[in-house]
């Protein structure tokens, strides 16, 4: 894990964030967001354990949304890592614009990108 955070910088973002699950869904407070995933942090505890399935969804505006299938991969007090799994290509897009215009440098875009590719 510490190896993907080195290879995965971790933008801050305010946005407004949900995890959905195929039963319901909670609102979160989304901390930071990269290529690989998520943290956020829970406003109303969810009915989720480390290893669960779920979206994450991040409405950027009133007609773009990132829907980020994922995996819970750990939990820390209020605080929910999730890593990002198979995205819809318009996500990916608008997931890969967003980085690309936080990092301010293409060549950081382009080693991330391909680090991406190397973990799959």
């Amino acid at each position: 894990m510490t190896d993907e955070r080195r290879r995965f910088q971790r933008i801050s973002f305010d946005a407004d964030c949900e995890v959905r699950t195929s039963d319901c869904s909670w609102p979160v407070k989304l901390i930071d967001i990269s290529l690989q995933g998520v943290l956020a942090e829970i406003i109303i505890s969810p009915l989720l354990n480390v290893g669960d399935h779920a979206d994450i969804v991040i409405q950027l505006n009133n007609e773009i949304t990132i829907t980020m299938p994922s995996i819970l991969k750990h939990q820390l007090g209020n605080h929910l890592g999730f890593k990002a799994e198979t995205m819809d290509i318009d996500s990916v897009s608008h997931l890969r614009r967003l980085v690309e215009l936080n990092l301010g440098d293409e060549t950081l875009l382009e080693r991330e990108l391909e680090h991406l590719l190397e973990a799959h």
